[in-house]
């Protein structure tokens, strides 16, 4: 999908990404090598809208599994569709076999992310998101799907892959992934970005901003950032009080504006407190 890290890095900068030489090469180096990227980093650095990215520069369909605790193969991968075989057998069949080869047939297969994204022929982006939220049996199913992107379904048989997916994991990596599970992946650690790298994306994704006040965002939340705050504010976060500024047309992110506006980056009364004692501000906190 990729000519070459230059050329990754240009089409995700086509779609508003703003990427460095190391997010570009990886993203190269995970198509040209058909392996998973395992993309780790704080919550809300863009590891989620990197894959995003790649299949809007790539044309290409986006299928999402969204990790958690209590996942299980069913919701990831396929399930039967029980009440639709219950009424095939209620039907009438002659015998057991025939009931049996009747309701395990594909009409009742639920395909879940995992199969659906296997079993795609278009160019499809896989994301497997907050991969550490999920049981460590998981891991093993994903151990299984990813090492030859192929699935077995005893009624059915195996299925293989015709075009494997480009696949992306994520983690806030608040629990270790087995090596085995790292072993299979190319490896990328996305932090905040630089105030410089910041601004640019605030420039690309808030149109009518000025350049000063992109400037005064994002140096005000990397200080926020320095802080030992309970929740860093994110990129989204950036985002969202430079377009509450534009809606408030403010022309300057003063002591006044930051008080009156510190909810769009901080979502912790400890944390509202501890900017309010740093800052000098009045009004917020506690």
């Amino acid at each position: 999908m990729f000519a070459s890290p230059e050329d990754a890095r240009t089409r995700l900068s086509a779609v508003d990404y703003l990427t460095d030489p190391q997010i570009a090469t990886a993203v190269f180096l995970a198509d040209a090598l058909g392996k998973p990227l395992l993309i780790e980093g704080p919550a809300g650095v863009g590891k989620t809208e990197l894959a995003k990215a790649v299949a809007a520069a790539t044309s290409s369909e986006l299928i999402r599994l969204q990790c958690y605790e209590g996942l299980d193969e069913a919701r990831a991968l396929y399930e039967w569709d029980y009440r639709k075989q219950l009424l095939r057998i209620q039907a009438g069949v002659d015998g057991w076999d025939d009931a049996r080869a009747g309701i395990f047939a594909e009409e009742f297969l639920l395909a879940r992310p995992l199969l659906t994204a296997i079993r795609r022929d278009e160019p499809t982006v896989l994301l497997i998101d907050e991969t550490d939220k999920a049981d460590v049996e998981v891991e093993g199913l994903l151990l299984e799907v990813l090492s030859d992107f192929q699935v077995t379904i005893p009624e059915l048989g195996t299925i293989s892959a015709t075009r494997r997916p480009f696949v992306v994991l994520t983690s806030n990596a608040t629990r270790e992934l087995s090596e085995a599970l790292k072993r299979r992946c190319l490896y990328l650690y996305i932090d905040y970005p630089t105030p410089e790298r910041e601004r640019d994306i605030v420039l690309a994704r808030v149109p009518g901003i000025r350049e000063q006040l992109a400037e005064q965002v994002v140096r005000t939340v990397a200080s926020l950032r320095a802080l030992e705050l309970k929740k860093a504010p994110s990129i989204a976060e950036t985002l969202d009080w430079a377009r509450t500024l534009i809606a408030l047309s403010a022309d300057d992110l003063d002591e006044d504006v930051i008080a009156q506006t510190l909810g769009v980056v901080l979502k912790h009364v400890a944390d509202h407190t501890r900017v309010a004692k740093e800052l000098g501000l009045s009004g917020i906190g506690g």
